[in-house]
């Protein structure tokens, strides 16, 4: 079908992106897509047995899944601002007249927190660039705070800490969200943030988990992950004599999606993951060792840090082109022009190499298309 529409895949060397559709699914989540696909069901029940199988895998109270990560992120907030009250339910996105503010540190604002307010919430932003002080939190909370919001961007110096933040936040009765999205791997992370007594915790299917990209997992708090549950797209209830629909309606997760999920979370607390960083560090040593033969570019292992694209643990080549008349931006456009296009990343005048997403000897592909390029330049 990709031939007949004229869209060429490609070799996808910046990660588990979604502009790159997230991650490949595995056979066995393909399969339990399919038996989805042949079936009908009652939603509201698979939802709430999809919750209990996920909440067992991670030892959460509950789980809920979403259409990704973001939506979840309204719906956490939204369930935050209303908590059960169906009268306020029904109003979202109006919020006038209910706790509307959630809170973020102003080193956590990022191009997806604008998600927040979709809601109808009310960002007020915390601290500085370069750090957030408890008082800071403190002094922030009031009757109109519906939630903090703390986006996992480790290792980030200066922030406010996760365990601070619950501990002042509870103490005044205010919840925490936590979004995780892109925080995996380690696998261990699935509970790190439940076990720490965030009250809901956002990760994104598509990306390292191996489900379909449009899916993503709430875990936390029974009360709430059931109040996100209500406010999500297949409840129907009666309000002042009318059927109303939520917030989430826009937000449907299909059958297939659902059970996708659940067949690519079982199989990710399965995976010899270690064995995995082996496989991306070895692809890594070999672009490394071959790249630092040629002229006009200067090759180093990297270990990432906040602002990247993936967590800590997966290393990248860092390729610097100094004294070149040609940008690291224009080679990563040139790289998208070669056969098969090749997607990597640029920050700061530098391009980066992700292993994570190559299949096996494309990264002797990278390599060879990225001499090419560079002798291009050299003459």
């Amino acid at each position: 079908m990709l031939e007949e529409l004229g869209v060429r895949p490609v070799i996808n060397a910046a990660g588990t992106v979604t502009v790159l559709g997230g991650c490949q699914v595995d056979d066995e989540v393909l399969d339990a897509m399919r038996e989805a696909a042949k079936v009908y069901v009652d939603m509201n029940e698979l939802h709430a047995k999809a919750g209990e199988f996920i909440a067992r895998l991670t030892g959460a109270e509950a789980a809920y899944v979403t259409n990704g990560a973001a939506a979840g992120l309204v719906l956490s907030v939204a369930a935050c601002m209303t908590m059960g009250k169906t009268d306020l339910m029904s109003k979202l996105p109006a919020t006038d007249g209910m706790k509307n503010e959630v809170i973020v540190q102003w080193a956590h604002r990022n191009m997806y927190d604008y998600n927040l307010e979709l809601s109808g919430a009310r960002i007020k932003e915390i601290g500085h660039e370069r750090w957030t002080k408890r008082t800071d939190l403190e002094d922030a909370i009031n009757e109109k705070t519906a939630a903090v919001v703390h986006f996992v961007f480790d290792p980030q110096e200066g922030v406010l800490p996760l365990n601070d933040v619950i501990e002042i936040s509870h103490e005044r009765g205010v919840p925490v969200i936590v979004d995780a999205a892109a925080e995996l791997p380690p696998k261990e992370n699935l509970m790190k943030f439940v076990k720490m007594k965030a009250d809901l915790v956002l990760f994104s299917g598509g990306k390292d988990i191996g489900a379909p990209n449009d899916t993503g997992i709430i875990l936390g708090r029974q009360d709430l992950v059931q109040q996100c549950m209500r406010l999500g797209p297949h409840s129907y209830e009666k309000v002042d004599s009318k059927v109303r629909v939520y917030i989430g309606r826009p937000m449907k997760s299909s059958k297939e999606d659902i059970l996708g999920l659940l067949a690519a979370s079982k199989r990710y607390l399965q995976t010899d993951h270690e064995m995995r960083i082996r496989e991306w560090d070895r692809k890594l040593q070999y672009m490394i060792s071959e790249l630092s033969e040629c002229k006009g570019v200067n090759v180093r292992r990297f270990e990432p840090t906040v602002g990247h694209n993936r967590p800590a643990c997966i290393p990248r080549v860092e390729l610097e082109f100094p004294n070149s008349p040609t940008s690291a931006g224009k080679y990563a456009e040139e790289f998208k022009k070669q056969d098969p296009p090749i997607y990597a990343y640029v920050m700061n005048d530098k391009l980066y190499l992700n292993p994570q997403c190559l299949k096996d000897g494309e990264e002797r592909i990278v390599v060879s298309s990225l001499r090419r390029l560079l002798s291009s330049h050299s003459t």
